[in-house]
């Protein structure tokens, strides 16, 4: 299994930051930040109380469907993994189209996993949900490896997520500042409240350069340094008021995505805080080996991004390129270093350090480059202008 172990660094900027604590859970660790005695975790308001999942809610439009399926080229009998469930677009439509299919839908997410029970009744044991992060799919004793003929994996954060306010992941809905996307499965998880409250200003710094890209990243964390010193950033829509107060009310919205449509300046941040707290990085190498492990010799792998360090990741690993110099672009990505570096990883594992040996590649392209989606498309899902599916046979 994978061992990449991740840790902060420059702490101790900050007076009331009395100690940081390591937590092992199912063999990872994960920081636990406690301030004066008490965790800020204390003055959150509690997520276990999710909304109750409706078997009969519309699901969300899945991103890039036909291009999906024509990738996967799935045959009758065959099984098919579907790493991020979410909120069930793609492994519906897998399962409605192929009556003779089986599918594994992982997530990392109980809200997402409880609706994949739900619809499993609907399909006689064709699905077969399963909770867990990528790092943990090994571990699944119903997936062996070289088992599965075709694996999807949709990186990122769900529309189903964003959605729910009180999962804090959305500037747009005011909610408390969580972004966990385990959810409650490990209490001792820091949440993006704990981050923004307890790192002192270059660490927050780093954290929005490498994982938001955020060319105003100090600008910024000396906002948010101030701000928490008269209140603690609790909530989401606090935060997303404490980055726009940095900037002149006329750069509020000058900024543009993809369609040329006006983007809040805290849009990257938010994801960079989001990155951060789920260790989304090392989770998505984590996948793309474990789908390398998983897939029969020429079964196939479609990877959906929806940012430019996800998607940087992929085309390395399926190019069999170095992966231990990811960073060397984003300096700041080694702020989550592994506690004893190098102890219990395998050649070419590190996604952020470790050995620098190229590795040989174990794929062969289905396509050249990447498929984005096209405007009819966007016009009906405009979530999906930033994703980008690569495509490839397992050798």
């Amino acid at each position: 299994m994978n061992n990449l172990i991740f840790r902060l660094v420059s702490l101790s900027s900050r007076s009331d930051i009395s100690t940081a604590c390591r937590t092992r859970h199912h063999g990872r660790f994960y920081l636990h930040v406690w301030a004066s005695g008490l965790s800020y975790r204390h003055c959150h308001q509690s997520t276990s109380q999710l909304p109750p999942l409706i078997a009969e809610q519309p699901l969300h439009k899945p991103v890039m469907l036909n291009e999906v399926l024509h990738c996967l080229d799935i045959q009758p009998g065959q099984v098919v993994l579907d790493m991020t469930f979410g909120g069930g677009g793609h492994t519906k439509e897998i399962l409605n189209t192929y009556s003779d299919v089986t599918v594994l839908a992982l997530d990392r997410d109980p809200v997402a996993f409880g609706l994949a029970q739900q619809l499993a009744k609907q399909y006689n044991g064709r699905l077969q949900p399963l909770l867990g992060r990528f790092s943990e799919l090994i571990l699944q004793q119903e997936v062996k490896p070289g088992s599965v003929d075709a694996v999807l994996l949709d990186a990122g954060c769900s529309s189903m997520q964003m959605d729910q306010a009180q999962r804090g992941f959305s500037l747009s809905r005011d909610g408390p500042l969580d972004m966990r996307m385990d959810g409650d499965r490990y209490p001792d998880t820091p949440r993006a409240a704990d981050v923004v409250n307890a790192l002192d200003q270059e660490s927050l710094a780093s954290i929005l350069l490498a994982y938001g890209e955020e060319r105003h990243a100090r600008k910024i964390s000396s906002a948010v340094v101030e701000a928490r010193g008269v209140c603690p950033i609790t909530r989401t829509q606090q935060l997303a008021s404490v980055v726009a107060g940095s900037f002149p009310s006329a750069a509020l919205y000058a900024r543009k995505d993809k369609l040329e449509r006006p983007s809040h300046v805290a849009t990257k941040t938010f994801q960079a805080l989001r990155v951060f707290v789920n260790d989304e990085m090392n989770e998505l190498h984590a996948g793309l080996r474990a789908a390398q492990t998983l897939l029969r010799p020429g079964g196939r792998l479609c990877v959906l991004t929806f940012h430019s360090l996800e998607d940087r990741l992929v085309k390395r690993f399926l190019g069999g390129g170095d992966m231990a110099t990811l960073d060397q672009r984003h300096p700041g990505q080694r702020l989550r270093r592994g506690a004893g570096e190098g102890e219990g990883e395998e050649e070419g594992e590190g996604v952020m350090g470790g050995n620098r040996t190229k590795a040989t590649s174990h794929w062969s392209p289905l396509q050249r480059g990447v498929t984005t989606p096209g405007k009819e498309e966007l016009a009906e899902n405009p979530r999906g202008r930033s994703a980008k599916l690569r495509a490839a046979l397992r050798c």
